[in-house]
């Protein structure tokens, strides 16, 4: 019995070290949440919200705006995470509720997060922050 529980033991301990490798080698690879995003070499706002939530029906027109206004120097990227084609991605950028702005600098690591309604003077404060580095 003993010797069963020491077999099962370091089979448990193998299995958790490669998988812990496997994760790190992964890590390495891509800073991709979901293809695409963020947007490589470019500083990166996503948006994950829903086209019928109103805080999100009031940050539609601010984020259109900007992605107009901030064209060849940042990305402004909307998801309705309660469209079907997005299902999962809420889960895939670990959001609690919507709506819900995620910055990534140029080389795609998050730097800030932001729940709820962000108005547009912190916005464009944080992205030329980001685009000023």
């Amino acid at each position: 019995m003993k010797q069963l529980f020491t077999v099962t033991t370091l089979i448990l301990l193998s299995l958790l070290t490669f998988i812990s490798c496997s994760q790190a080698a992964d890590s390495s690879k891509s800073t991709e949440i979901v293809p695409g995003i963020p947007v490589k070499n470019t500083v990166t706002i996503v948006d994950l919200g829903a086209k019928t939530c109103i805080p999100c029906k009031l940050m539609a027109p601010i984020l259109e705006e900007l992605k107009k206004e901030y064209a060849g120097r940042a990305e402004v990227i909307f998801i309705d995470v309660w469209d079907q084609a997005n299902a999962g991605k809420a889960a895939a950028f670990k959001i609690m509720i919507i709506p819900t702005q995620i910055f990534y600098d140029k080389q795609g690591k998050e730097v800030f997060r932001h729940s709820g309604f962000f108005e547009k003077g912190a916005i464009i404060a944080k992205l030329d922050e980001l685009i000023g580095k």
